[in-house]
C-alpha cells in the first residue's frame, strides 16, 4: 500500500495477479471492496482518490525499465477502468520498481524509465537514493498531503494527444456543447475546460457544495458525454474521462482556479496529469481561459495550477503549437508491506 501524491492504493507485481483480465479484476473487486460505497470488506477508502490500483512489471522496451498500468476502481458500481493514467500513483512507481528489485538503483537519485500503459507514453522518474536506498524522507511538500517527504520529480514526454490524438482533439480552441463554450484539451489527461460563472458559479465553491449541486451534475454530464465523442473517446458513459473542470481566475498567484470533476465527485486537489492539461488548454489565447489564466508567455514555462487545497507547479515546454515535454514534483511514501487476503 502506498501513496503516490494525493492519491493512495495497492501497488502489485503482475506476475502476483491472473493473467487473465477478467479474473484479474474479479480479485481486485474483492481486494478493494467494491462494489460497496463505504468498500467495508476490503482495502479501498471509500473515495475514487482512494480507490485506486497500480500493476508493475518488467519491460520489454528498450527505452524503459518498468510498464506501469494503472486501474480505476469505482467504490460504489465495482467498475474497474483502464482508459485513464494517473499521475499521482505514478509517483509511487520509481520506489516499488526499486524496491521490488525491477530497478538497481544508484548512489544519490535513480532514474527510473516508465512505460505508461494506458497511454501508451512514458515518463522518468527521477527517486532519491541516497547509500542507494530508497527514502521516503525529505523537506518537499506537496498541497493537499500532510508534513513534508522526498521529491520524485516526473518528466513526461508523449502526453500531448496521447489518449485523444491531438493537443486539442478537435482541432478548435474553443468548442460550444449545449450551448456553453469548452475548450476539449489532452495532455495526459482528456480535459473539457468550462468557465464556472457560465454555470453561474465563482469557480471558488468547496468541493462538497459542488457535489450537493444536482442540476450542475447533471448538466456536466451531458456536456461529457458529448465531449468524450468529439474527443475521439467514443461512448463515454461508462468511462471516468473526460475530466471536467471549471476554471476561474487564480487567486494566490496561479495560472488558474480549477473545480475537477472526476467525473462525478469532485476532486479534493488536482489531479496530476489533470493539471498538466489544464495548464496546457490555459495557453491558447482564444480558449476558454482567455481573460482568466495570468502567465507569461516563455518557454519552458513553469505555472500553478490551483485547487481547493493548495496548487500544483507544472512545467511544459513547446515545441510548435504542442507539448513536448511536462514536469512535475510529486512525493510518495510507502504505508504497509505484507499480504492481503481473498
Amino acid at each position: 500500500m502506498m501513496r503516490g501524491g494525493t492519491s493512495k492504493g495497492p501497488f502489485f507485481l503482475a506476475g502476483d495477479l491472473p493473467a487473465d483480465i477478467a479474473d484479474r479484476n474479479q480479485m481486485l473487486l474483492t481486494i478493494m471492496g467494491s462494489p460497496d460505497a463505504r468498500q467495508i470488506d476490503g482495502m479501498g477508502g471509500a473515495h475514487p482518490l482512494t480507490s485506486k490500483v497500480v500493476i508493475v512489471s518488467p519491460s520489454k522496451r528498450d527505452d524503459s525499465d518498468v510498464d506501469y498500468l494503472f486501474l480505476q476502481v469505482s467504490p460504489e458500481t465495482g467498475a474497474i477502468s483502464d482508459s485513464q493514467n494517473c499521475g499521482n500513483m505514478l509517483a509511487g512507481v520509481g520506489p516499488f520498481a526499486i524496491e521490488r528489485g525491477l530497478v538497481e538503483a544508484v548512489e544519490g537519485e535513480t532514474i527510473v524509465r516508465v512505460y505508461m500503459v494506458n497511454s501508451s507514453s512514458q515518463a522518468d522518474l527521477v527517486v532519491q537514493t541516497p547509500e542507494g536506498k530508497v527514502t521516503y524522507e525529505g523537506d518537499a511538500h506537496v498541497d493537499g498531503v500532510p508534513g513534508t517527504h522526498a521529491p520524485i520529480l516526473q518528466n513526461y514526454f508523449g502526453t500531448a494527444g496521447a489518449q485523444c490524438g491531438a493537443l486539442l482533439p478537435t482541432g478548435n480552441e474553443i468548442d460550444l456543447i449545449d450551448g456553453i463554450e469548452c475548450t476539449l484539451v489532452d495532455n495526459g489527461m482528456p480535459s473539457v475546460l468550462l468557465r464556472a460563472k457560465d454555470f453561474g458559479l465563482s469557480g471558488y465553491e468547496t468541493p462538497a457544495t459542488l457535489e450537493a449541486n444536482a442540476e450542475l451534475k447533471t448538466r456536466l454530464e451531458a456536456i461529457r458525454l458529448k465531449a468524450g465523442v468529439l474527443m475521439n473517446l467514443g461512448d463515454v458513459s461508462d468511462m471516468t474521462i473526460p475530466k471536467m473542470c471549471l476554471i476561474a481566475p487564480p487567486q494566490y498567484g496561479g495560472i488558474v482556479t480549477t473545480r475537477t470533476f472526476i467525473p462525478h465527485r469532485v476532486h479534493q486537489a488536482v489531479g496530476v496529469l489533470a493539471a498538466a492539461s489544464d495548464a496546457a488548454g490555459c495557453m491558447f489565447a482564444g480558449g476558454v481561459a482567455a481573460g482568466i489564466a495570468e502567465f507569461e508567455e516563455v518557454n519552458p514555462c513553469r505555472v500553478d495550477v490551483e485547487h481547493p487545497t493548495g496548487a500544483l507547479t507544472v512545467e511544459l515546454a513547446w515545441k510548435g503549437d504542442t507539448v513536448v515535454r511536462t514536469a512535475l514534483l510529486r512525493t510518495a511514501r510507502k504505508l504497509m508491506d505484507g499480504l492481503v487476503f481473498l
